[in-house]
């Protein structure tokens, strides 16, 4: 349906897009925000580097990685060192809090107004930012949460205490067998509750908040709303970025706005309803404060 010819690719003019933000996150009646991994990154959740070789150094030495992400699908031959690499990597990117104040930055935009999230993110940052869990739709899974390996049952598991012993026993880049998880029902080793294949499990939890975020939706259909698309890349784009233009075209009433590092476009069909801004999210967060 959409043109692939994307507009407003110029980083010109960026002042009068911010006011035009500005102006809509007022004027708005209700505000959705689609959440991909830049809003993540530009608060300092970053995959690789110095924070990747901070963590990671002696897996680094081992095997070569690069990267924190590849890193997680490489076939280590025990459960004790995967789960060695995996405890690290859930608790640094689900338990500790992002490096900058970019999730507080956008909460103190919207709490005032009608809102609602949907985001791909796993790293719990808009609950841990004082965002209402119950405005909240993560639709790829969390890092937060285990899951039967086959899935025997539809249920998941709360893992901060079982990872953060992991973290502290761990040695020579593995853990002790006995903290290995395994599903209380038939025994098989845990995994992690995240969208990668067809054994992602989707519990009770995660259905009731994709039906208050279809509620939400359906609710309001027809007034003044505003599409905030923040740091939304072409991996998923059926999630958020293709819903929310069509739904932007299909609403006279709606505006979408799109902040993304070098990735910011609309199609021409709703070009003329569209506020795209080529800029760090942190920063155009910072300046809309």
């Amino acid at each position: 349906m959409f043109s692939k010819t994307a507009t407003t690719k110029s980083t010109s003019d960026c002042w009068d897009r911010l006011n035009r933000i500005q102006e809509e996150l007022s004027r708005a009646d209700v505000i959705v925000i689609g959440a991909g991994a830049g809003l993540s990154t530009s608060a300092g959740f970053t995959y690789s580097g110095e924070r990747f070789q901070k963590n990671f150094q002696d897996f680094i030495e081992v095997y070569g990685f690069q990267d924190m992400y590849s890193a997680g699908f490489y076939p280590y031959k025990t459960l004790e060192e995967h789960w060695a690499y995996w405890s690290r990597y859930i608790y640094i990117n689900r338990y500790q809090d992002a490096p900058k104040p970019v999730y507080a930055n956008l909460l103190s935009l919207v709490q005032d107004k009608d809102y609602f999230v949907l985001t791909t993110n796993v790293d719990h940052c808009f609950q841990k930012a004082g965002f209402d869990k119950y405005r909240l739709f993560y639709t790829q899974g969390d890092y937060g949460l285990w899951q039967c390996s086959r899935p025997c049952h539809k249920k998941t598991y709360d893992n901060e205490a079982a990872v953060r012993e992991m973290v502290e026993a761990q040695k020579n880049m593995r853990i002790p067998s006995e903290l290995i998880p395994r599903c209380p029902v038939c025994g098989e080793p845990m995994s992690m509750n995240l969208r990668a294949d067809n054994t992602f499990v989707e519990d009770a939890g995660w259905h009731s908040a994709a039906q208050r975020y279809q509620d939400f939706i359906r609710l309001h259909q027809g007034l003044r709303i505003l599409f905030l698309e923040l740091g939304v890349g072409d991996n998923t784009p059926g999630i958020i970025k293709y819903p929310f233009w069509q739904m932007t075209y299909q609403n006279p009433n709606a505006v979408y706005a799109c902040i993304n590092l070098g990735d910011a476009y609309a199609p021409k069909e709703i070009a003329d309803r569209s506020i795209c801004i080529h800029r760090d999210i942190g920063e155009v967060l910072k300046k809309l404060k």
